[in-house]
Parts: structure tokens; C-alpha cells; sequence
């Protein structure tokens, strides 16, 4: 069905109480965006901290409702509740309907990562060739593509190592692209851990896709403990242990989690497990190699466009 856009430019001050408002509206979604994006110098925003909602001076609200809603009503009705609301504030726009994830699908193609690894979308034949490795991904909700420099990165990573009989821990699994890959690639086992429940979702349904989910294992960080069932007692330092230290060890989040997390992800790795860590921003690296090298050696890091993976060992 066709949708009915409202959009609302607002100071950064009054973001609050217009979008209470157009929530109290009925509106199916709402989003926010720059309302002065073509200016140079914008500034995006990938990591804000714990309790921060960190917006631009001028924001551009975007409200979707069904297609048949009154305008004049939303306007009136907008005035109401928004006293310093001007009519010509606020703009329309008939959206036709499409399938959105699948319109995002139609532009995703197949990629190479290193040597032999391949990333096909589910709805892609992918050729008969014993030298590849292919994984086949629908991304649904949820974040790992391969189109990412962070997962591009990793994948690259997971490609150049021999995971034979390897046991891996995927922490932000997301898509579960990590852990699928390194399944293909030969690993025995895979533990993916996400703290979006619609990503143990979507990697549970590639893993299946794969024909690898009796391999992997997903876990919200919180109910990892309940699940574990570790082969040595797990350090102090283990927040949360979902099984015993892995063989590899990769995750892919962001820089703050990362330096937050390293004692967990230290007590993850087996001793002498290599491990990467990536959703990091050029020029956040130096910190969090400083941090690493506390527990792991041989660190070095690699970056591609404005992103940065880590990667070393577990010190023995």
C-alpha cells in the first residue's frame, strides 16, 4: 500500500516535543536526519556514549502514516499540540509502496573476500566451483552485508586463517556473516553473540540457509552464562561466558565497547588464539592496541577506507 510522508524541520531543541507529537498522531515510524545535509560541514554521528542522544542543529523529521490520512487534520491537529508550529512547516509526500529490504537485495551482488571466500545473496545461484567458498546471505534486520569496510575487513581476515576443526566466537554477530564464514571455511564450531534479538534471528536463519546450524550457537550477551557449560572455570574478568575459550576470536562492534569489553574478549580467547576486532574508527586505533597489549601480542592493524581492524594473538 502507498504511504503518506509528513516531514518537519525543527530546531534541535524542539526534536522532543515534535516527535511526541507526531507519535501521539498515530505515526507508523518516524526518523531523523540532518535538515542541512549538503552543507560541508556536517558532521556524522556513529558512537554516541551511554545515555547520550547527540542531534544536529537543525533536524528534519520524517513521519510515515497510512496513505488515506487527513492532512488538513494532522496540521490542525500538529498546531494543537506544538504552539510554536507554522503550517508551512510542515510538507507532504506520497510514498509508493515497495518491498524495501528486497529493493535493498536488487543492489546486492556477489563479492569476493581473499582467496576462495564468497558472499552470495540468498536469491543468487551461485556457480558449482570445489575452489570457492560460498556463504549465502540474507541480511534481514540485521547489520553484515560484507558491504561494510568493517565486515569486508573481518572476512578478509577469517580467509587468510586455517580453521580446520577450530572452535570460533563471533561477538556482534549481527547477520551471523562471520560465523558462517568461518564455518565454511572449515570451523567445527561458532558461538555468535548479539545483544539485538532480531540478529540471533537472522543468523540462526543464514546458518540454516548454510546448512551449518547445528553448528553455531547464538546467545544474547545475558543469557550466555544460563547456556554455558565451559570445559575450565571461567576467569573473573568473564562478564559473561558463553562456552569455553575459543580457538579464534573476532567481533565486530564498535571502539567504546571494544576497550570496554577487551578483559571479556581476553578470557575468550584460548592462549596463542588469534583474534581481530573491527568497527573502528582511523585514529581510535592507537588507544585500543595500547589497551590490547595488555593481553594479546603480535598486534598490528589494517584499515580501509575510514575503518581500521585490529588483529593479533592471545598471549600463551
Amino acid at each position: 500500500m502507498p504511504w503518506l510522508e509528513l516531514s518537519l524541520v525543527v530546531r534541535t531543541e524542539q526534536q522532543p516535543s515534535a516527535e511526541e507529537a507526531l507519535d501521539e498522531l498515530g505515526a507508523l515510524s518516524i526518523t531523523l536526519q540532518d535538515a542541512d545535509a549538503e552543507t560541508p560541514d556536517e558532521q556524522a554521528i556513529f558512537e554516541p556514549g551511554v545515555g547520550e542522544l547527540p542531534l544536529w542543529p537543525m533536524i528534519t523529521l520524517n513521519a510515515l502514516f497510512d496513505a488515506g490520512t487527513d492532512r488538513r487534520g494532522l496540521i490542525e491537529t500538529l498546531g494543537e499540540l506544538l504552539s510554536w508550529l507554522e503550517p508551512a512547516q510542515v510538507l507532504f509526500r506520497d510514498v509508493a509502496d515497495q518491498d524495501w529490504e528486497r529493493a535493498w537485495m536488487d543492489q546486492f551482488k556477489p563479492m569476493v573476500f581473499g582467496r576462495r571466500l564468497w558472499i552470495y545473496p540468498w536469491n543468487i545461484e551461485p556457480p558449482a566451483d570445489n575452489d570457492i567458498v560460498v556463504v549465502r546471505l540474507d541480511p534481514g534486520l540485521a547489520f553484515g552485508s560484507g558491504t561494510h569496510p568493517t565486515t569486508a575487513l573481518c572476512l578478509e581476515w577469517l580467509d587468510s586463517l586455517s580453521l580446520a576443526g577450530k572452535s570460533v566466537i563471533d561477538y556482534g554477530c549481527g547477520s551471523g556473516i562471520l560465523a558462517i564464514a568461518a564455518l565454511k571455511l572449515g570451523a567445527a564450531s561458532a558461538v555468535g553473540i548479539d545483544n539485538d534479538p532480531q540478529a540471533l534471528i537472522a543468523s540462526a536463519d543464514n546458518a540454516q540457509r548454510n546448512g551449518v546450524a547445528d553448528h553455531l550457537d547464538v546467545f544474547l550477551p545475558e543469557d550466555a552464562v544460563a547456556a554455558a557449560a565451559p570445559a575450565h572455570p571461567a576467569p573473573a574478568a568473564l562478564a559473561h561466558p558463553c562456552a569455553s575459550p575459543a580457538d579464534v576470536f573476532i567481533a565486530n562492534i564498535l571502539a567504546g565497547p571494544l576497550a570496554a569489553l577487551a578483559p571479556t574478549f581476553a578470557a575468550l580467547a584460548k592462549p596463542g588464539a588469534p583474534f581481530a576486532i573491527s568497527g573502528i574508527l582511523a585514529g581510535q586505533q592507537d588507544e585500543l592496541l595500547e589497551r590490547y597489549a595488555e593481553w594479546f601480542d603480535e598486534l598490528t592493524f589494517d584499515t580501509r577506507e575510514d575503518w581500521v581492524r585490529i588483529s593479533g594473538r592471545r598471549r600463551a
